[in-house]
């Protein structure tokens, strides 16, 4: 039976700085909600929540419109197939991802959703982790942007994150001898002890630069999520013909960024720093899905994830992102799967 209200949350204004209780609000509206040509009504089951999220609600030139005054916040995430519309290829009970919203209903266009089939040795929550785009961008940033390659010294940066702690898998299996940096000792322990890294640097410590230089000594590939002075730090250590792959600057998508003074030993170690969008790789997705989903299988990707119960918790969940508040990928869930014999 049919909901008579839905919530969803809106962007309700544009920070200058942290996000605050300010940015958005709630509305519970009724439920009016029916697919048109070509569309899907999806019940939300799970969102993700992203640090691209941030860029989305500035009012500024980027690879995608940010998201406008009033508008449901946009955020990827999974749920379930709710009604469609005539000839469409999906059918009610269908599990699917794509960018769904903050909302528990959303009409979606079918052509922006994937329908997923979960493999043996996986779960849902994985095409939001290691089978979606998280896992993708480890992937295409690191084995196309970064080159990383056997017997190289590899630095990743944002490493307990949901998509550094893919890459960092990703780097031991490339054969690669992977220095991984994040913030306290709870998660330089889960990376050395659960995911096998070579050594996990504390950038919180009063000795991490020292540390860097004792353990790293000088890089050949990079993944790097944080941006900043880490970043900055991290181009005075670059060995010859060194790549680096910037995916993301946490540390700067608060404020305004003081800029970048190592960059002159990109020329002298003829090295690169290049950015990338995971959907440049969107021929290639196939592949790398084939390629994530027998590594998991296998059990050589472990995946953590951070599970934040109710859809009105995402506005205070979110900033834990450019905190350092989450281990793994950070998620909302929305509602429980629903029974196979329910129908709206």
């Amino acid at each position: 039976m049919a909901p008579t209200e839905y919530t969803r949350i809106v962007l309700n204004e544009r920070p200058l700085a942290n996000i605050d209780s300010k940015t958005f609000r709630k509305e519970v509206i009724p439920f009016n909600l029916n697919p048109g040509k070509d569309e899907v009504l999806v019940q939300v089951i799970y969102l993700s929540l992203d640090p691209a999220m941030r860029g989305w609600i500035n009012d500024k030139r980027s690879y995608m419109e940010p998201v406008k005054i009033g508008e449901t916040m946009r955020s990827s995430g999974l749920g379930v197939v709710a009604k469609t519309s005539p000839g469409s290829k999906l059918v009610e009970g269908d599990v699917v991802s794509g960018l769904v919203g903050w909302t528990e209903y959303a009409v979606v266009p079918e052509k922006g959703l994937h329908k997923i089939v979960v493999p043996e040795g996986a779960e849902v929550l994985d095409f939001l982790g290691p089978l979606g785009m998280t896992g993708l961008t480890a992937y295409f940033g690191l084995f196309d942007v970064a080159k990383v390659k056997p017997g190289q010294t590899l630095v990743v940066t944002g490493a307990a994150g949901a998509t550094g702690s893919i890459v960092c898998q990703l780097g031991k299996i490339a054969g690669a001898k992977v220095f991984a940096v994040a913030g306290g000792p709870e998660k330089c322990e889960w990376l050395e002890k659960e995911l096998g890294v070579d050594k996990a640097l504390d950038y919180k410590s009063p000795t991490f630069h020292d540390d860097f230089k004792k353990s790293v000594g000088y890089l050949d590939a990079m993944f790097d999520n944080v941006g900043g002075d880490i970043l900055d730090f991290a181009l005075t250590r670059l060995n010859k013909n060194a790549k680096i792959a910037l995916c993301g600057a946490i540390s700067d998508y608060n404020s305004k960024p003081k800029g970048l003074t190592g960059y002159l030993n990109l020329i002298s170690q003829t090295a690169s720093i290049q950015g990338f969008l995971v959907f440049d790789f969107a021929a290639k997705f196939p592949t790398a899905i084939q390629e994530l989903t027998k590594w998991l299988t296998e059990g050589k990707i472990k995946r953590k994830f951070h599970v934040v119960e109710g859809l009105e918790k995402a506005p205070e969940t979110l900033p834990l992102l450019f905190s350092g508040g989450n281990t793994g990928k950070l998620v909302i869930k929305v509602a429980e799967l629903p029974r196979k014999d329910s129908k709206l």
